[in-house]
């Protein structure tokens, strides 16, 4: 777990990259980008940046594309605003949180559709049993052992 000095400075470096990469990042191919996370390594020499893109597989790959050719630029605007004495090297990984939650509402329809159909053909159904199919003491034991205690 980071400490407070190291997660202070990824939200940091979090706005910094936001901030940058909407105003001063030029490239086409840049999509509609949002910086979800920075996680910074325990010396802060690397910082990994989560981002997510709206749109398609191409505009996930032009946007990556984009990203990867302002590296220099945008490591050394978080060099200049930081000053540190030694600005972390930025990597930039596509967030895959979306479609994984995507994946896990899907799963969810399925087994709310299951539990939909059972109930459907449970409806009407009776136990091949007693409808508890729990053993209990005869009352009429209870009965008998009482009135011989007396």
């Amino acid at each position: 777990m980071p400490g407070p000095r190291n997660a202070k400075l990824a939200d940091q470096i979090k706005v910094i990259l936001a901030s940058t990469i909407e105003r001063r990042v030029k490239d086409p191919r840049l999509g509609f980008v949002t910086i979800t996370e920075v996680r910074l390594t325990g010396d802060n020499r690397e910082a990994t940046a989560f981002y997510t893109v709206l749109g398609d597989d191409e505009a996930r790959a032009g946007t990556a594309a984009a990203l990867e050719s302002a590296t220099g630029m945008l490591r050394s605007t978080v060099g200049q605003q930081l000053g540190m004495k030694f600005t972390p090297t930025l990597t930039f990984v596509l967030d895959a949180t979306p479609e994984v939650a995507r994946h896990i509402e899907d799963l969810l329809a399925q087994v709310q559709a299951t539990d939909a159909a059972a109930a459907a053909a449970a409806l009407g159904k009776e136990y091949a049993g007693e409808p508890d199919p729990y053993r209990k003491p005869r009352e009429d034991d209870d009965e008998a052992d009482q009135v011989d205690d007396r």
